[in-house]
C-alpha cells in the first residue's frame, strides 16, 4: 500500500541507544537517539527537478509497463527507470525519469503518464533519453492528497523530499516525557515502540502487470484509489480531462483491463465494471471473497485470483480462485488452488504464470480449468510481478529483473537478469 506524508505535522524518529552511568554517590541515566526530521520543497521545486537522468542503480522493484521494445520500471516513490528491451537477452538501462512520489504508470504512444502523491503527471517520451512533463493534473487522486490540504496551487504546497539526520543525547527525564509525546515515534533498547498518532514515515498499445493500479485502454487511462475507481480522457495527450470518479468500496488494489471490461481487485473480492461508455464506467458484477491481498487477470472466459497472507491485508489464504465470467453479472468460483504465497500472475495462451513469492515462479498449463497441470517451478527467486508476452515472461522478484524465454515450455530457460540492490 502506498503512504503518504503529511507535511504539517511535527515528528520525532527516534533510535536510542540506552547506557546507564553508575557513580559513586548517584546513578545517571542518558540515552542517544537518531533523529530524523523532514527536508521540504514547494511542489512547483519538485516538479522543475522531474525528468530524464541518467541510468542509475535499481534499489528496489516496483510495477512494470511493457511499451514496444521498451520497459519501464518504477522504483517506489523515486521515478521511473527506462529499459530497452528490443534484445531480451541484452536489456540495456538507458535513463531514469525522476517522478518523487511515484508509484504507477502507464503509456500510450509518446506519453507516459505517472502519479505524483496525488497528481497526474504526463511526460512527452518520444525522446526517451530527454523525457519531461508536460502536463500536471493536481490533486486528482484526492485520497492521497494530503500536501494539498488548504492549498489550491503548487507554490504554496509543501512535501517532503528526503530526512536528515542528527544524533542527540537527553537524560532519562527528557525520555520519559517522549514516552508521552502523541506526535513521536521511537524505540529504545529494549525494543519497546511508540506509534505516530500523526505525522510522516521515518525514510525506510502496452501492458502493465497484474499489480498494476494504472490501465490504459482506448483513448482512456483508469486509475484506483483505496477506494475509487477514476477516468481520464486522454485522447489528447497534453491536455487530459478527467471525466468520472466512481466509489468501489473499500481495500481496492489492482485494474486490469480486457476489452470493454475492468477487473478489479480489493481486499474483500472481484469488481467488473462496464466501459463500453468510457467516459463513464459501470458497476457490473463481483465475486466476494475472504480477506486478502488480490490482484486478477483474465482471458474473457475466467478471471484467476491470487490470494496472500502476510501483509497489510491481513489474509490468511493462500490460493488462487478460478472464477467463471461467462455471466458477467454473476460471477461463479470454479475452483480454488493453493499456493506458498501468490502476487501476481499473467496468461499467455493456456500458459498461466504465478509469481508464488518465496517459492519462485509457477508455470501451469491451465488448458483445463478443473485440473491445473504444473509445468516448471523456478525456485531461488521471490518473485512479485510479471507480463508473459510473445514468448519472454518479464519477472519482477526482490534481488532483480529476470527475463525467461517460454517459446518452448518444455525447455523455459533465463535469458537475462538485471540486479536489484535492496
Amino acid at each position: 500500500m502506498k503512504k503518504f506524508f503529511n507535511p504539517t505535522a511535527s515528528f520525532l524518529v527516534l533510535l536510542p541507544l540506552v547506557m546507564f552511568l553508575q557513580g559513586c554517590l548517584k546513578d545517571t541515566c542518558i540515552n542517544t537517539y537518531k533523529i530524523y526530521t523532514p527536508i521540504y520543497k514547494t511542489l512547483t521545486e519538485v516538479r522543475a527537478e522531474m525528468g530524464s537522468q541518467a541510468p542509475r542503480e535499481i534499489k528496489q522493484a516496483g510495477k512494470i509497463f511493457l511499451y514496444g521494445s521498451y520497459l519501464f520500471m518504477n522504483e517506489p516513490n523515486k521515478g521511473i527507470h527506462v529499459i530497452n528491451n528490443a534484445n531480451p537477452a541484452v536489456p540495456i538501462k538507458i535513463g531514469f525519469i525522476n517522478i518523487p512520489g511515484n508509484v504507477d504508470l502507464a503509456v500510450k504512444g509518446n506519453y507516459l503518464f505517472a502519479d505524483s502523491y496525488s497528481d497526474i503527471v504526463v511526460f512527452d517520451i518520444s525522446n526517451p533519453n530527454a523525457v519531461h512533463p508536460v502536463k500536471f493534473m493536481d490533486n486528482v487522486i484526492k485520497e492521497h492528497g494530503m500536501f494539498w490540504a488548504n492549498h489550491t496551487v503548487a507554490d504554496s504546497v509543501q512535501v517532503i523530499v528526503g530526512y536528515n539526520e542528527r544524533d542527540t543525547t537527553v537524560d532519562c527525564s527528557t525520555y520519559s516525557r517522549w514516552q508521552n509525546c502523541a506526535n513521536c515515534s521511537f524505540q529504545d533498547a529494549l525494543g519497546n515502540s511508540f506509534s505516530i498518532a500523526s505525522g510522516a514515515a521515518a525514510p525506510s498499445g502496452g501492458r502493465g502487470g497484474s499489480m498494476a493500479r494504472f490501465a490504459q485502454t482506448g483513448n482512456f487511462l483508469y486509475g484506483v484509489s483505496e477506494t475509487s475507481l477514476y477516468s481520464i480522457d486522454i485522447t489528447n495527450p497534453q491536455q487530459p480531462v478527467q471525466t468520472a470518479i466512481k466509489n468501489v468500496g473499500w481495500g481496492i488494489e489492482t485494474i486490469y483491463p480486457f476489452q470493454d471490461k475492468l477487473f478489479i481487485g480489493s481486499n474483500t473480492g472481484m469488481f467488473i465494471f462496464n466501459i463500453s461508455n468510457p467516459s463513464n464506467p459501470t458497476a457490473m458484477g463481483e465475486f466476494t471473497h475472504a480477506r486478502s491481498c488480490d490482484p486478477v487477470i483474465t482471458d474473457g472466459q475466467y478471471a484467476y485470483v491470487t490470494l496472500r497472507s502476510g501483509n497489510a491485508c491481513f489474509g490468511t489464504s493462500n490460493q488462487m480462485d478460478v472464477i467463471d465470467i461467462t455471466n458477467l453479472n454473476n460471477p461463479s468460483l470454479v475452483k480454488t488452488y493453493p499456493f506458498t504465497n501468490p502476487h501476481g500472475l499473467d496468461k499467455d495462451g493456456n500458459t498461466l504464470f504465478i509469481c508464488d513469492g518465496a517459492a519462485g515462479l509457477r508455470v501451469i498449463d491451465a488448458s483445463n480449468v478443473q485440473q491445473l497441470v504444473p509445468i516448471r517451478q523456478i525456485s531461488g527467486l521471490n518473485t512479485y510481478d510479471i507480463i508473459a508476452h510473445n514468448g519472454i515472461a518479464i519477472v519482477v522478484a526482490s534481488d532483480g529483473l529476470y527475463q525467461f524465454d517460454y517459446s518452448n515450455t518444455s525447455n523455459i530457460y533465463q535469458v537475462s537478469k538485471i540486479n536489484i540492490k535492496n
